[in-house]
């Protein structure tokens, strides 16, 4: 099917990104929304693309299980993100993970490293890792969520609480300057706080989409991390609470 140039970029962005709002593909493509309007009506109209829940993306991204969907979205800024993190551990050290699509990537980032001890509720992240260069894998109990294969509830949280590890890493749904790390579900908001209180270095990767918003549960103050890591530097407000609470901000040069 022949498609105009900017249409085409549309497809391939969306390619890239999993799924994308109206305004995103505006800014991408240097046009008005009202253009990415009328470009995304001819487009499913051809039933090249799904628009959903305020976004819009391929339909084989809506065929996909939600993880996987999740893992596509912003996937070279969390992959980027993955491999500043995994620069900082050294093998043999010790790493606690919570779920998420970057800690996942982070994992993938980490399969040249030896003899890491891994700690997780992630069945991703313990698949990934085991059984590869000597790697000591420990999975946490608890309910297993369909839609991420992560264990939650109280077993998982007792679980991790026995470790103290080198570096304790968790993503998460939203960073704001107000009211700190947060999440949108309370028992991954509850283990990922868990999680941090168990690292001697408290990390917390996120991408630049997450900057801003408000969440609904909060994981923690930016008193109870170390340091963010992040595909770009957050807006001036949040660089100054982050900044204030003594957290170092790693993103590329």
């Amino acid at each position: 099917m022949n498609y105009s140039p900017r249409h085409g970029r549309i497809l391939d962005l969306l390619t890239e990104q999993g799924t994308m709002g109206v305004n995103d593909l505006a800014q991408h493509l240097e046009v008005s929304v009202e253009t990415v309007r009328r470009d995304v009506k001819a487009l499913a109209g051809r039933g090249a693309i799904v628009r959903m829940h305020g976004a819009i993306a391929l339909p084989s991204v809506v065929s996909e299980a939600p993880f996987e969907r999740r893992m596509r979205e912003n996937r070279q800024a969390k992959e980027t993100i993955a491999a500043l993190a995994a620069a900082t551990i050294r093998d043999g050290e010790s790493v606690m993970l919570d779920t998420g699509t970057t800690t996942s990537l982070l994992a993938r980032a980490l399969l040249d490293h030896r003899q890491l001890t891994v700690v997780t509720n992630s069945s991703d992240i313990a698949r990934t890792l085991a059984t590869v260069n000597g790697n000591k894998v420990y999975m946490a109990g608890g309910e297993l969520r369909s839609d991420s294969g992560s264990a939650l509830g109280f077993s998982a949280i007792e679980f991790v609480s026995r470790f103290s590890v080198d570096h304790a890493i968790i993503s998460a749904g939203a960073v704001n300057a107000v009211t700190g790390i947060m999440d949108y579900d309370l028992e991954e908001a509850q283990f990922g706080n868990a999680v941090l209180a168990r690292g001697r270095r408290r990390i917390v990767v996120t991408d630049a989409s997450k900057f801003g918003r408000k969440g609904l549960v909060r994981v923690c103050s930016f008193a109870e991390v170390d340091s963010l890591i992040v595909d770009s530097m957050p807006p001036e407000d949040l660089s100054e609470a982050l900044r204030l609470a003594d957290v170092t901000v790693t993103c590329p040069a």
